[in-house]
């Protein structure tokens, strides 16, 4: 018995490549592409001037942010001033809370979860 013979003919690809002829390529070439038409350097410092300038509807959207925001500092600093006193002893009575709740969340990590259920309701 003998073996197959499992030999294959070996095609040389870029022989058969060449055979096919010319590849048509779709979309421009590399050619195309340096000879594409450039702004001239004048052109470019206009372009350069523009965008320094920015447009005018941003720069009016951006002042009445300015002014929202300047009218929103000045209420929230004037409620910081009038209850500054309350706002410091809400502060602490947190603090002791989370050091209270700290302590047993460490014996008993399930607690913690059980006794803020208890103080929403």
């Amino acid at each position: 018995m003998g073996k197959r013979d499992n030999r294959v003919a070996y095609m040389n690809p870029i022989a058969m490549a060449r055979s096919r002829g010319p590849v048509q390529s779709s979309g421009p070439t590399i050619q195309d592409y340096l000879n594409r038409p450039r702004p001239t350097w004048e052109e470019v410092k206009e372009q350069l001037e523009k965008k320094k300038k920015g447009s005018k509807a941003l720069a009016e959207f951006e002042e009445k942010m300015n002014e929202n925001w300047k009218k929103e500092l000045e209420k929230h600093r004037e409620k910081l001033l009038s209850g500054s006193e309350s706002s410091s002893k809400k502060r602490q009575r947190k603090k002791k809370e989370k050091k209270k709740s700290g302590r047993v969340s460490k014996t008993f990590p399930f607690f913690k979860y059980y006794i803020k259920s208890l103080r929403k309701k």
